[in-house]
């Protein structure tokens, strides 16, 4: 089973950027996804955006479409997200995904 860790989280102001990466120690076979996904207290885990390891198809929830892009590094076997023009309401915990596997978590506060 692939282990994720994800890094890159932190305090921005809205309208600022980060870059969340989420680092797989294993195997990522090429059929596989991997998703980014955010939950905040109260609230189901929802899914932010995913990507096809191999053919690099992506997927964008609704909200994140023109502000967050998510890309593969396989040469550190990692995937990033790049979050843009970030909202109070993109303030969460996000999480990488594949399959059964889940990271940690890295939170992303918004605040001025």
């Amino acid at each position: 089973q692939v282990q994720l860790v994800e890094s890159g989280g932190g305090l921005v102001q809205p309208g600022g950027s980060l870059t969340l990466s989420c680092a797989a120690s294993g195997r990522i076979f090429d059929n596989y996804r991997i998703g980014w996904f955010r939950q905040v207290p109260g609230k189901e885990r929802e899914l932010v955006a995913s990507i096809n390891w191999s053919g690099g198809n992506t997927y964008y929830a609704a909200s994140m479409k023109g502000r967050f892009s998510i890309s593969k590094d396989t040469a550190k076997n990692a995937v990033n997200q790049q979050m843009n023009n970030l909202k109070y309401e993109d303030a969460a915990n996000y999480y990488c995904k594949q399959e059964a596997s889940w990271g940690q978590g890295a939170q992303v506060t918004v605040s001025r």
